[in-house]
């Protein structure tokens, strides 16, 4: 039974939202119409100034509220190390960890001919401009573990086979903290196809 015209737009619409379910769309949905009605109108307004204040970062393509975006436009950042990310937020991730200080290329998406991703829908011609023009003396390929991220990176190596800069992958394996017992077999593979030296 329809509760009303207007619920089931609002579940409509959330469930185009990704992770988001008929149930928990439902569930979101009976939350705002219960909440106070300033809660409800802070998240409308937040949605709007999302697009609205967000710009595509005309140097690395993430998205941030200005061009150039923070990391490109600050001075320590090694300008000579990049870093190619599928997504604005695997660039975020990244960042987080704090163990990276040179800058970003965003592709905007990992090759899918199945969902429509050709090379030619992600910025390949500008990673390419970059890595010449730019003195870049490594990039560093740091599409996601999937087989998708794995076929991005293993293209971007032959495309970027003719310049000078050293092309190098993320290292794949165990999480820390995690137990060998219960990884999954490609994980435990590749933990040690990339073991490291712990002493000479």
């Amino acid at each position: 039974m329809s509760s009303s015209p207007a619920m089931d737009r609002l579940v409509a619409s959330l469930k185009r939202l990704p992770g988001i379910g008929e149930k928990s769309a439902t569930r979101l949905a009976y939350f705002l119409l219960s909440a106070p009605e300033d809660l409800s109108r802070e998240l409308s307004e937040s949605i709007a100034r999302l697009q609205r204040d967000t710009v595509v970062c005309g140097s690395c393509y993430t998205l941030s509220d200005r061009t150039p975006c923070p990391v490109c436009a600050h001075p320590d950042r090694d300008a000579t190390i990049l870093c190619v990310v599928e997504e604005p937020a695997d660039m975020a991730a990244i960042e987080r960890s704090g163990g990276f200080k040179g800058i970003y290329h965003v592709l905007g998406g990992a090759l899918s001919p199945i969902d429509g991703m050709g090379p030619e829908t992600l910025r390949l011609a500008e990673l390419e401009q970059r890595v010449v023009q730019d003195g870049v003396k490594e990039v560093i390929l740091a599409t996601n573990p999937t087989a998708e991220g794995d076929a991005t990176a293993h293209f971007l190596a032959d495309r970027l086979q003719s310049a000078t800069a050293r092309i190098t992958r993320i290292a794949y394996g165990m999480p820390l903290g995690g137990d060998l017992e219960y990884a999954d077999h490609v994980t435990v593979s590749r933990a040690i196809e990339n073991r490291r030296l712990l002493a000479d």
